[in-house]
């Protein structure tokens, strides 16, 4: 006689056998009873937690001969032919032999007769997300306004492949894992109804590893009762599963607690050798890990939550106190984040040794505010057993890059302190260039003699932040001169913020930016200002929200600044045209600036410019791409120049 599996012998003919699912097996058995049945309903969930075996007991439930009723009876006709799959108003189909659009066609056509036999026709398709998007399509009508007494079950584990016009077209029920206990339970009843002595740890190794699926659970029973015996162990269940023994894991822990790498490498070779399931055994791992820390932070507390035997519980105790909290904390993480990765690893044997090894060393690995040489950080002692440092680690820190100078100049009162722009730091592996600034910086002017060496180390410690435009104003080198004893030389200028209302009143002398004199209270200069110091006034003054002409249009202008006169050569008829209408604003910002009232004449472009020879493509693009206004889209953007022509005035 052919042996029939567990799984089939055991099936569930009634809600109240099925294991788990409580609300689903609660709301059908109430719509079978109420008679209040939808047209179509969408059972979702993964393997083995029983959406067909529900589908059944409703198609008995609904065509049963008492019905309506709560359970189908399993005695009458309807229910019997339905139990052997000769019912001829209840068909099951498999959705993936069956997907095309013509299977959908013939099925469709069926529905329109009445049924011959029960109550209600049955349609359960499984594995329903294997039909194809046109069978779905022919489908809607139907379970949009199907035929009285007509009945669609789609039982899938993959619902996120459905169309979501299907899918508000049924009632949907999501099938849910079982937990640990529920399965534990369920194959308890299975060996006492078949007569067979068993060890608890047995049942619970099993239905740990058929993780929240019955029928798996099921076959790992029939799988083990095959080596025969009279009794299920523990020992036997491990052997033919391929699990690790308990003995396994106290030696591997007791290696992890002496950090001995030696041991932790024979005992990953020894499961190798073994043929251990390594998906269970990181999964095992893990549950060991977390009973003991839980154990190390609550005590024999926690004992009745954990669901351990007594053996366990002795051997768990015993070995918590060899790890600290944090240890175990760290190594219960660090095992499932790396639980998918080992098992999808092209060489799983090595990723789990590998697992092990940092498992072992997790002490030895210090916090970066922990580690020697670390800036704004206290050396923390390297624990025990640890490796020695490499010099590198174990060097001095390096002096803070915002630690202040040697040499600070003075401020004006209500000015803030001095701030410098920060030196190139990298961005995706290109250096990030340094802002345009006119004035050279503190650092880069306090050298002595010859010799480049402080300059550099100064610009090394220069602070990692930037100053916004509106704070780079300048003020005269006699304000840093104030302090005639100091041994080194005052800087000739310093960046410092000088918003407008702290400028002396106009009736004072006052410097111009550049280390120059400004105007006298006749008005008249002393010395031609810097162009490119004027641009970078007019950048700060729109920065604060004032009003001054653009800097881009000042920069594509050429100066002769003059004693008296100010004139500005325009390379283009639409600079020549921008900078006539933006005359009023050059002029305030000049008089903002400190330099007078000079006389401003506006250039056009000459004619013989235009009449210069032609220039290639690539010439065009290399002249343009030397211009001052793009190298910061160039560099930081990684943009390219692809044409550029020339435009004639």
């Amino acid at each position: 006689m052919k042996h029939l599996s567990l799984a089939a012998r055991y099936r569930p003919q009634t809600f109240a056998e099925v294991a788990g699912q409580d609300t689903v097996k609660t709301v059908l058995s109430r719509a079978a009873a109420e008679d209040r049945v939808a047209a179509a309903y969408l059972l979702s969930g993964t393997r083995g937690v029983g959406k067909t075996t529900i589908a059944r007991i409703f198609a008995k439930a609904l065509n049963c001969e008492h019905a309506p009723g709560p359970e189908p009876c399993n005695q009458c006709a309807q229910c019997r032919k339905i139990t052997q799959g000769s019912h001829v108003d209840v068909a099951e189909i498999d959705g993936a032999s069956n997907n095309s659009v013509e299977d959908a066609r013939a099925l469709r056509e069926t529905i329109g007769y009445a049924p011959m036999e029960g109550r209600y026709k049955v349609f359960i398709i499984d594995e329903a997300h294997m039909l194809s998007r046109n069978a779905f399509n022919a489908l809607l009508k139907t379970l949009e306004e199907p035929p009285a007494n007509v009945v669609f079950i789609f039982a899938t584990t993959e619902v996120h492949k459905f169309p979501i016009t299907i899918v508000s077209r049924c009632q949907h029920f999501v099938f849910r894992h079982l937990g640990e206990e529920a399965l534990h339970a369920h194959l308890r009843g299975v060996l006492d109804r078949e007569g067979i002595a068993y060890e608890d740890g047995a049942l619970r190794l099993i239905a740990r590893r058929a993780a929240g699926s019955v029928r798996d659970s099921m076959s790992l029973l029939d799988q083990t009762l095959a080596l025969g015996g009279d009794r299920l162990t523990s020992e036997m269940t491990r052997e033919v599963l391929g699990l690790a023994g308990q003995e396994l894991f106290g030696s591997l822990f007791e290696a992890l607690a002496a950090r001995d790498c030696a041991a932790v490498t024979e005992l990953a070779a020894r499961l190798f050798r073994q043929g251990v399931d390594i998906g269970f055994f990181v999964r095992e791992l893990s549950g060991h890990l977390r009973t003991l820390f839980l154990l190390r932070q609550a005590g024999a507390a926690m004992l009745p939550h954990l669901g351990l035997t007594r053996d366990e519980a002795a051997c768990w105790q015993a070995i918590a106190p060899h790890f600290s909290a944090a240890h175990l904390h760290a190594a219960w993480q660090m095992t499932l984040d790396a639980q998918r990765g080992i098992v999808q690893n092209p060489e799983p044997a090595a990723a789990l040794e590998l697992l092990l090894l940092n498992l072992a060393l997790l002490p030895q690995l210090l916090p970066l505010d922990q580690l020697p040489g670390t800036t704004g950080a206290t050396a923390a002692p390297l624990p025990e057993n640890a490796p020695p440092a490499t010099p590198s680690v174990r060097a001095e820190a390096a002096p803070s890059a915002c630690a202040p100078s040697s040499v600070e100049p003075r401020r004006a009162p209500g000015t803030p302190p001095e701030r410098r722009a920060d030196p190139p730091r990298q961005e995706n592996g290109r250096p990030r260039p340094r802002q345009a600034s006119s004035a050279a910086s503190p650092a880069e002017e306090e050298t002595d003699g010859d010799d480049p060496a402080p300059a550099a180390r100064e610009r090394d410690q220069e602070p990692s932040w930037r100053p916004a435009a509106a704070e780079r104003v300048e003020t005269a080198p006699a304000q840093a001169a104030q302090a005639p004893d100091s041994p080194r030389a005052a800087p000739k200028a310093v960046a410092v913020t000088a918003p407008p209302e702290t400028l002396p009143p106009a009736d004072e002398p006052q410097s111009v930016p550049g280390g120059k004199p400004a105007a006298t209270p006749t008005g008249t200069p002393a010395a031609p200002p810097d162009w490119q110091l004027f641009c970078a006034f007019c950048e700060a003054e729109q920065a604060a929200g004032r009003d001054a002409p653009p800097p881009w249009l000042l920069r594509q202008m050429r100066a002769d600044w003059t004693d008296e006169s100010l004139r500005l050569h325009c390379g283009a008829a639409q600079i020549f045209n921008q900078a006539d209408k933006h005359r009023p604003l050059i002029t305030a910002a000049l008089a903002r600036y400190g330099a007078g009232s000079p006389a401003l004449e506006l250039l056009p472009p000459r004619h013989e410019d235009d009449a210069r020879p032609a220039r290639s493509r690539s010439e065009l693009i290399e002249e343009f791409r030397q211009r001052p206004e793009m190298q910061d889209c160039l560099q930081l953007l990684d943009a390219t120049i692809m044409d550029c022509t020339r435009t004639l005035n």
